[in-house]
């Protein structure tokens, strides 16, 4: 959907009159009725921003290759307007209805990531909504706008952003090559990721699949202006996750391939019977999507139906492990033999990435390959449950790795600790410069301490 820039500067006063109406010394936050974070945190009835108008596309540059894009923006409705005219974001994260301001603010990852780095690094410009109620245009180099990736809403709300669209064609061939070794699985990616090819042809997306110890896959895309052969369709009866095991070669259309993992909640949607033939049958293609899925959580969450089914057939209380970690590609071997002994929990994600220059909030190292490793589930730990020591096991083993850790879900850091590995200092100078009176909740209060 085109918004226009009329339209765009219709919504940014409006965002401003909300935050004109919020009492002086309040806390100030979005009025967002959706979300893609897996924390929970304290509850408000207080009057939140108006980003209701901040959901569209203003404008493509087509010849230019660049999107001006708002803040609220959903990938969905950001590549409904983009594809027809040919082109795709640099990255786009694998779920529906993550927002363009949340993968720049928070941190997206996908496929392309091996080449393209995050989604904050195809960002040629931003307009920040500030604590201080200002609208603040940064570029690349502009501590604001260095800052702002991994922020999570600390320093501010992204209400446009222009970004660097990629030309692509209308189909995607998928080769999904089986490693039996972690040692070769982790030198397979880095050597595609110098060569940005794997046994001759060229490699456009990279991910891959762990389903347990010594079956791994990487799934190696190619896009191509012709199919070889009929597209498949995993809306329907077939399920994409599990094709990886069946065949090695694959074709999807371009925005299928997007969308692939979104259909299923990569495997998470099994849950809740989603995956079973009958039901597969039965359950609409239009409601197989992440966001009906994390709807179906959020329910159980209030319910608590999943716990107590797990009573009634015996099972210890399980503990919630919902995370995305990033590992040097060298150290990725020893940590999903650790995963499988202390976690167990499979199948893994695997995606790897590099950064373009080492970000203040989420401190990469440039010239080092990681991979991240995405896992989410339920693991049954009894009643340490509510302590959740196989979150807190993971978070020091990422540290002890010199890994990282997203911030979508739920940290248990100390506060020197979380200082340290997010730069904490840095941010703190530029949150007094842009929100001097702390209106905006900081990064600790809202990762760890679920404000």
């Amino acid at each position: 959907m085109l918004t226009g820039q009329a339209a765009h500067q219709a919504a940014v006063a409006r965002l401003k009159a909300s935050y004109d109406a919020i009492p002086a010394g309040q806390t100030v936050r979005l009025a967002k009725k959706t979300s893609n974070l897996f924390r929970p945190r304290v509850t408000s009835d207080a009057p939140g921003l108006d980003v209701s108008g901040l959901t569209g596309v203003i404008s493509i540059d087509a010849e230019g290759q660049t999107a001006d894009v708002q803040g609220m923006c959903t990938y969905e409705d950001l590549v409904d307007a983009t594809l027809p005219q040919g082109f795709i974001p640099y990255v786009v994260p694998q779920l529906r209805t993550i927002t363009l301001g949340g993968a720049v603010s928070g941190l997206g990852i996908e496929s392309t990531s091996f080449r393209n780095g995050l989604p904050h690094e195809s960002v040629v410009e931003m307009d920040i909504f500030t604590g201080a109620g200002e609208v603040v245009t940064t570029t690349p180099g502009d501590e604001l706008f260095d800052t702002f990736p991994n922020s999570y809403g600390s320093l501010g709300y992204a209400t446009r952003l222009r970004i660097k669209l990629e030309k692509v064609p209308s189909y995607v061939s998928l080769r999904h090559v089986r490693f039996d070794d972690a040692g070769l699985l982790s030198k397979t990616i880095s050597q595609i990721m110098e060569t940005q090819e794997y046994d001759g042809v060229r490699v456009d997306g990279l991910d891959g699949t762990a389903f347990q110890p010594g079956e791994y896959y990487l799934t190696l895309a190619t896009w191509s202006e012709r199919a070889s052969a009929r597209p498949s369709d995993y809306t329907g009866r077939d399920i994409y996750y599990r094709s990886i095991q069946a065949r090695d070669r694959d074709v999807l259309t371009i925005y299928d391939y997007l969308w692939r993992w979104d259909t299923d909640w990569f495997w998470c949607s099994r849950a809740f019977g989603a995956q079973h033939p009958v039901a597969r049958r039965l359950w609409p293609r239009t409601y197989k999507r992440s966001d009906v899925y994390y709807r179906m959580v959020q329910l159980d969450q209030r319910l608590h139906v999943g716990a107590w089914l797990d009573r009634r057939k015996g099972n210890p209380e399980g503990e919630r492990v919902v995370q995305d970690v990033e590992i040097p590609v060298e150290r990725l071997g020893e940590f999903l033999d650790w995963f499988d002994a202390e976690v167990g929990m499979r199948p893994v994600w695997l995606c790897p990435l590099t950064a373009s220059k080492k970000w203040p909030t989420y401190p990469l190292q440039p010239d080092q390959t990681y991979v991240n490793v995405g896992f989410w589930g339920n693991v049954g730990v009894g009643p340490d449950a509510p302590n959740a020591p196989r979150n807190r096991a993971i978070e020091t083993k990422v540290h002890e790795l010199d890994g990282h850790k997203s911030l979508y879900s739920e940290a248990f850091y100390d506060r020197e600790t979380f200082e340290q590995l997010y730069d904490g200092a840095n941010l703190a100078r530029v949150k007094d410069r842009y929100d001097p009176d702390h209106r905006l909740t900081s990064l600790y209060d809202k990762a760890v301490r679920r404000r």
